[in-house]
């Protein structure tokens, strides 16, 4: 299987009211409030086959990117539903044009910072952590054969991690003419740090191992420095890693 990697960061004006919670300024003029610069973080992992692959993760996250862009919504899980779900269809909708492209898809995490608070979403095994207070944590969770068969109790992390199904993926952007999505609200405190990263990183360096690399590197050394690890570990994959540092506006891609 042929997986392609496309990863961006992007910024986009959009105004934020969630839930009681008000990101953003407020015009002290008009009683309005102003709409706020948000950046938006994206992973998508294609597959399908070589051209199919390739043009599944970059449409998807083209698709996205002209959606989030145009949505006048005001709460930011919303705005990503809308974009993973136009991703989705288009997609789809290419595959029944082309049967060159039949049952091409892609993988998608997707994260906004507003304020104090990160909005994640994702669809299949490209994942997002979150480091705190001295804690690693896997915010999303894999939609994959073996990951279900964990959750089940059917094999353990250990037996998991180099089973051979281990890419046998059971939700993917694209696939089918719906999609279902995972999404995630959390509250940001100073320090935090956010990994985002395609399974090329995950099958081959520990969570303990991502951890201690983001917390021992400085600036733009932490995603490069990831992927090295993950060569060196064997990077039978394609890698692509963002580490986001909320409170310092500070993100690093490879």
């Amino acid at each position: 299987m042929y997986v392609y990697l496309h990863i961006l960061s992007f910024k986009f004006e959009t105004k934020i009211k969630i839930e009681g919670r008000t990101d953003g300024e407020e015009n002290a003029e008009t009683g309005k409030r102003r709409p706020e610069k948000g950046k938006m973080h994206v992973v998508a992992d294609g597959m399908g086959g070589h051209n199919a692959g390739d043009f599944a993760s970059r449409y998807g996250v083209s698709v996205l990117v002209e959606s989030v862009k145009r949505d006048t919504n005001f709460n930011p899980v919303r705005i990503i539903r809308h974009g993973i779900e136009a991703a989705n269809s288009q997609i789809f909708e290419q595959a029944k044009r082309d049967v060159s492209m039949e049952g091409m898809g892609t993988t998608m995490v997707v994260a906004t910072v507003v304020g104090s608070y990160a909005y994640v979403a994702n669809v299949g095994d490209s994942r997002l952590y979150l480091a705190a207070d001295g804690i690693f944590d896997q915010v999303t969770q894999d939609h994959s054969l073996i990951a279900e068969m964990v959750r089940l109790g059917e094999l353990t992390p250990e037996q998991a991690r180099n089973h051979p199904d281990k890419n046998i993926i059971t939700r993917a952007v694209g696939t089918q003419d719906t999609v279902k999505i995972d999404f995630f609200d959390i509250q940001l405190e100073e320090g935090n740090q956010l990994v985002m990263c395609s399974d090329g990183l995950s099958n081959m360096v520990t969570d303990e191992e991502i951890f201690e690399i983001i917390c021992r590197e400085d600036g733009e050394d932490k995603a490069k420095r990831l992927i090295d690890q993950a060569n060196a570990n064997g990077g039978r994959d394609n890698i692509a890693v963002i580490v986001v540092e909320p409170f310092t506006n500070e993100v690093k891609e490879c």
